[in-house]
Formats: structure tokens, sequence, C-alpha cells
């Protein structure tokens, strides 16, 4: 199925739609959870999530100790499966959401909801509601905080279930799908991991927060949003931002070319997700200035040439950079720059980089900016 990617400025969420990545691959029915994956490596049971820190290799002075980290270079050893499995559902069910508002066509949907049904539903295939096993270090860790970030691939998910759930899934199931996001916010809120995910001073907590946002918006959980609202206005723009609108915390690291998209694309999402709950986050200024839209301003030249970057190139993957950020999308529309998102509907929207694709985990806008309300359609 492929829809038209337009090349000029986008003015509805139609447009919008089909100028994102469209549902192409052949394998839409296949309902993978992590329980077809089972390892050894993995202190925790079937059901149990389990990867490896993406940075951490064999000492050669110990081979056989405890790993050692090289900073932005993946240790392509680690078992992934578990987490190959999740971005796959990141990528499917999404894409089939987005292809039942904009066709109506029922079947995109049901095939949705089978998605939601395997991963959180049947209590042979649904992975338990907690990261306990994420991303644990050899002779180290059996799981760290930081491995909270791999669920960041559930939030287009959670934005996706709000949209299909009321009309494909039955009450008892739409129940069993809202305890589990329940289930693993109060997991993110209360664990030891989880304060420590939360309370990070980079894009770890960014990640955190719109996690948080997004699965309290699916379960109505005012609360939340409203503490994480805090987070942006308190902690995330005045503790990250410098005033050029540059994240000093991400230039300073390996990948600061990546790290500085990814961190910005994070943030105008997490105010996308908390747009109606009260004065837009895109409008939040520090009397320095500093907000989404200055964070906006800064990187836009490096998206449109990345041969002005004045910083230093990242380690690995910098050719497979930049691709279509959804933070270039969001704040072209919210701050009113239309050349953000002309240079958005050029960029790359299927990039085939694995290490591109797992920071890349908004991919359909359509889910995202006012979407064609279901009453106005018949579906089929």
């Amino acid at each position: 199925m492929h829809l038209h990617r337009p090349a000029v400025i986008l003015s509805s969420p139609v447009q919008i739609a089909r100028a994102s990545s469209p549902p192409q691959r052949a394998t839409w029915t296949c309902h993978r959870t992590i329980t077809s994956y089972p390892t050894s490596r993995s202190p925790g049971g079937v059901r149990d999530y389990f990867s490896q820190a993406d940075y951490f290799w064999p000492n050669p002075q110990d081979p056989g100790g405890k790993y050692i980290n090289r900073d932005g270079q993946s240790n392509p050893d680690n078992f992934n499966d578990h987490r190959k499995a999740m971005i796959a559902l990141s990528i499917q069910m999404p894409a089939l959401t987005a292809a039942w508002v904009l066709t109506g066509d029922r079947r995109y949907g049901q095939l949705a909801g089978d998605h939601l049904r395997a991963w959180f539903i049947d209590p042979d295939t649904r992975m338990n509601p907690n990261l306990e096993y994420s991303q644990g270090v050899h002779g180290v860790s059996t799981g760290r905080s930081y491995g909270i970030i791999d669920t960041l691939h559930l939030v287009e998910v959670a934005r996706a279930a709000s949209i299909i759930a009321p009309t494909i899934l039955t009450s008892s199931e739409q129940q069993a799908l809202h305890d589990w996001f329940r289930a693993y916010l109060h997991w993110m809120k209360t664990s030891e991991k989880g304060i420590a995910e939360r309370d990070t001073v980079n894009n770890h907590a960014v990640c955190w927060a719109l996690q948080a946002a997004e699965f309290a918006r699916f379960i109505d959980d005012q609360e939340t949003r409203e503490e994480v609202r805090t987070q942006f206005k308190t902690l995330f723009v005045p503790g990250q931002m410098a005033l050029d609108g540059s994240f000093p915390k991400e230039l300073a690291r390996t990948k600061p070319y990546s790290y500085s998209i990814f961190n910005f694309d994070i943030l105008a999402t997490l105010c996308q997700s908390l747009q109606g709950d009260g004065p837009s986050l895109y409008s939040f200024v520090l009397p320095d200035g500093r907000g989404i839209c200055k964070a906006a301003a800064f990187l836009y030249p490096y998206l449109r040439d990345k041969g002005t970057w004045p910083y230093k190139q990242d380690i690995e993957h910098f050719a497979s950079l930049p691709v279509r950020s959804p933070g270039l999308l969001f704040s072209g529309l919210a701050c009113h720059h239309q050349e953000y998102l002309q240079l958005w509907t050029k960029l790359n929207p299927d990039p085939g980089d694995p290490e591109i694709i797992r920071n890349y985990p908004i991919r359909q806008p359509l889910l995202w900016v006012n979407q064609p309300s279901r009453s106005k359609r018949s579906p089929r």
C-alpha cells in the first residue's frame, strides 16, 4: 500500500497522513511478541522483556569478566530480539491504525487490534508490565534504569490504541489493555529504576516523560500529565537547553548530531502529547528566550544541510542522518515556520539503518495531528 508523499506545504491531516510512512511490508498478520524469543541470557521469565546495554563490550584485558563501556558504539553481539520485536510492533500497529483512519477499511483496524491483544491482553503472549531486565550489563547488572528508554517504542502504540480500541476491542479487552498500561506507568513512577530514569539530566528523562505523558493520556491520568508538564517547564527547558537552543549534554556525547536531533524530537513530541491540557507548551518561553521553538531554530539549518554541522561528527551512523524528524513537523506547525514543513516533506521517512530506526519512534503523524473524525467515515 503506497500513499502519496506530497512535495508541497502540508495544510490538512490527510496530507500529513499521505506524507507519512505507509504500511508496505508483507508480514502485517505476524503478531510475535517477546514470548517468541526466549533466551538463556535473561534472568527473567519468558514474558519478561530483556535487552543488553548497547555500548558495553567484553574487556580485552579480561574477556570473561565485566563488560566495559564504549560510548556510542553498539555491540552487535548483544541480545536484541525483544527490542526488535517491540520495534516491529511500533512500526506495524500504528501504520495499520493510520491506514484505517485514512481509508476507513476496517481490516486494517482489526489487524492493529490483533497486535494489541498479543502484546498486552493474551495471558500466553503478553509482556509483563515492567522493564526490570532491560539494558543489563554482563557481569555488572541484570537490568538498569536506562533501559526504560526501550519502551519509547510503545508511545505511538499507545497513541494508536486510543484511536482503535473503542471500536475494535471488546469492553473486557479494553479494560485489560488499560490495566496493562496503568500497571506499567505505576512501575515507571514508583520502582527504583523508574524513579532513577525520571531523575536523569539528559534525553533519558525526556524519554521517560514522553512515555509517562502518553500512557497517562491513554488511561486518563491527568495528575501524571500535569506532573510531566511541570517537568518540561522547570527541568527540561532550563536544565537541558542552552541560550542558542542547543542541548549541551547531547553535544558532549560521541554522537552529538544524532542525540541532538533525538532529544529535540522527543521534546517536541512531548509538547504535542500534552496539547489540550492547558496552555500550549510550544508557547512556553523562559525570560531569556529558551523554548521548543528556539531548539527548532537551532537545529533547522543542520537538518537542511548536514555539511554545515559545526560540531564533531557522530562516531557511528552519521551518514544515515537526517531522516524525517517529527520535531520538525510539530514545531513547523506550532511555531509557524513553513520552511520546516517544506524540509520535512523532503527528508527520508523510511530509514533502513537499524540504529536510526531504534531512535525514530514517531512515524505516523496522522495519529498526532488532528485525526479525521471516525464518525464522519463509513467503516468497511
